[in-house]
């Protein structure tokens, strides 16, 4: 074999030629990474680079106090600290979240779960794992701050709202705005942020609300502030005035108290609500703190219902303060006649089956007058017959029941008023003339809400004028209220207001609520809750009837309409008539006085600044 030197030389050459392409190659590389990020990517990378150096803490707008029509304060906000947890290191995060729920008192389950939930969020986007911090746990994150630089406090204006759980049914209540609602609402909330759930916070959330600052400041790279960069100033949330008058809401709230159901007053010349109240009732402080799951369920499962408001969501049988319906639609109709009389011997027989009167002993010889003062069964029965479920439908409809009124708070009922098309949508079952007898007098399928009843009784005794219930203070010259206008003939409006006067002022069901020296008017009404067969075989408050009362005064040109609903009150004569009878006395009293604290507020807008309205 012969040796030449050319081979020898030949491998390395290629093998250099081929280094030659490597390095060439890959310093092309680096010089297009280069290129990208210092040219096409700068923008982008400064970005970045400004969110590990840069922080932005949000600085949480206040929201608007809440006044009553003469300005007094129902609802403010004490400062208040959220603690925020910073998630720019998720390792940091975890490295010291078990510390964290240790001194802060969290249980570290649900601390770990609220991180996981924000996992999908931006990591630049703090948390508030802890609202309405106690002084220790402010003092854990100030002794912190240099080894877990990721937690922070957050100032906060936090609602306090009034204590013994007055009102909370109608101012409602707010709560923490969760990672998702900051995800979904395009930058309007921070965390931190809270948000009306219910009442007057929900119905009036981006009113009171506000529009929130923000502090950019320099972070190290262990998260400490080195410094400020800028700051914007909160907005606070504008302050509303409602319509009610807290005397009268705490006139209510006290005849309540102890009871199941509802107290709903109304001014019928402007549809203002006076005072509103519902028990049993709950503490939204409770919410504004941070309900705990327990707290939550307890209230969800309570057989009271403390979170119902009975007042707009109570949908129950009226009754015989029903008769009012029924006698409207009577003289308006001409059915059966003005002068139409029946006799009462304690019951009568219709499609061959017995229909008691609630006096066993009869009323004797009844018009629609004395019907109406003494609430004779029997009378309605006949004339519930004669006008047909047609009729009553249409008028009951017509008045203001089977139909939301419109107030301006969430969650109102509408309440059932039964029609031969309604029995068949829902039952594919024909009507039944026997079941027109039981409507006749508030019972069968009839439901309302005490809030419909002060609305439809309020509206008949304004000659068919019905101004929408609401709360928030209107301007009538610049908002007017809307309402709803189905006249009634001056002879109606005469004898029914006439009867229901006689029903306080002639020894009718009411005499013993009988106020001197004011045209008391009213209609009382007691609604089973189950057949009187049952009744024999079951007890317990929940069993007994309700008892209902609506009234109003004076009797021409009415000022202010009371409904009250107690559930198992039974009599709404003991039960119901004494609490709307305290409530206009508070009014009439109110009103002679004329001192200046119940003048009312010259300045009449709805919304206004804290300042104006508290001096108007």
């Amino acid at each position: 074999m012969v040796y030449r030197i050319e081979d020898d030389q030949k491998l390395p050459q290629t093998r250099l030629t081929a280094l030659t392409v490597i390095i060439v190659l890959a310093s092309l590389l680096l010089l297009l990474g280069f290129w990208r990020l210092q040219v096409l990517d700068t923008q982008h990378y400064s970005k970045l680079a400004d969110q590990n150096r840069i922080r932005t803490i949000p600085i949480i707008a206040p929201r608007g106090r809440i006044l009553d029509r003469y300005g007094r304060v129902l609802l403010d906000n004490y400062p208040s600290f959220s603690v925020l947890l910073e998630r720019d290191s998720p390792l940091q995060v975890k490295t010291y979240l078990n510390q964290i729920a240790t001194g802060l008192g969290i249980d570290p389950k649900d601390l770990r779960q609220q991180v996981a939930q924000a996992a999908g969020l931006p990591r630049y986007q703090p948390l508030v794992i802890k609202t309405d911090a106690s002084p220790a746990d402010i003092a854990f994150v100030e002794s912190h701050r240099a080894d877990i630089p990721s937690l922070d406090l957050l100032m906060v204006q936090r609602r306090k709202y009034p204590s013994d759980d007055f009102m909370a049914h109608v101012l409602g209540y707010v709560g923490d705005v969760s990672p998702e609602d900051i995800a979904r609402s395009h930058g309007r909330y921070r965390p931190g942020d809270v948000a009306g759930k219910s009442g007057i916070e929900r119905e009036y959330n981006d009113i009171l609300m506000g529009v929130d600052g923000s502090r950019r400041v320099i972070v190290d790279s262990r998260g400490r502030v080195r410094g400020t960069l800028s700051e914007t100033s909160a907005i606070p949330g504008t302050t509303i005035r409602l319509t009610i008058d807290e005397d009268l809401e705490r006139v209510a709230d006290a005849d309540l108290a102890g009871k199941e159901g509802a107290v709903v007053v109304l001014d019928p010349q402007t549809g203002g609500v006076l005072a509103m109240a519902s028990r049993p009732s709950y503490d939204p402080n409770m919410f504004a703190k941070g309900i705990t799951s327990a707290e939550w369920k307890q209230l969800n499962d309570d057989p009271e219902h403390p979170l119902l408001n009975r007042a707009i969501q109570a949908q129950l049988a009226p009754g015989s303060v029903f008769k009012i319906i029924m006698a409207t639609a009577m003289l308006q109709t001409g059915v059966p006649g003005p002068k139409y009389t029946v006799y009462c011997p304690g019951s009568a027989t219709f499609y061959g089956r017995v229909f008691h009167c609630w006096d066993k002993h009869g009323h004797g010889l009844v018009d629609l007058h004395t019907a109406i003062v003494h609430s004779c069964d029997v009378f309605f029965y006949n004339v519930g017959k004669q006008l047909g479920i047609s009729r009553i439908s249409y008028f009951a409809h017509k008045l203001g029941l089977g139909v939301r009124t419109g107030i301006d708070l969430p969650g109102e009922e509408p309440g059932l008023v039964p029609s031969e098309a309604w029995k068949e949508r829902f039952y594919h079952q024909p009507w039944y003339p026997g079941e027109t007898i039981s409507v006749a007098i508030g019972q069968g399928a009839t439901t309302a809400t005490p809030i419909q009843l002060a609305y439809a009784i309020g509206g008949i005794a304004m000659g068919g004028d019905f101004k929408r219930p609401h709360l928030l203070f209107a301007n009538p010259t610049t908002d007017p209220v809307p309402e709803i206008r189905f006249p009634l003939s001056a002879d109606t409006v005469n004898q029914v207001t006439q009867g229901m006067y006689g029903v306080v002022n002639e020894g009718g069901t009411a005499a013993a609520s009988r106020l001197e020296g004011i045209q008391f008017c009213g209609k009382t009404g007691s609604a089973q809750v189950i057949s009187d067969d049952l009744k024999h075989r079951v007890s317990g408050k929940r069993y007994l009837d309700n008892a209902w009362f609506v009234g109003f005064a004076p009797r021409q040109d009415p000022q202010i309409v009371v409904s009250v609903l107690v559930q198992g009150g039974q009599e709404g004569a003991q039960a119901a008539a004494p609490i709307a009878r305290d409530i206009i006395r508070a009014y009439y009293q109110k009103k002679n006085q004329g001192q200046q604290q119940y003048t009312k507020v010259s300045k009449p807008p709805a919304v206004e600044t804290a300042q104006a309205a508290v001096n108007p």
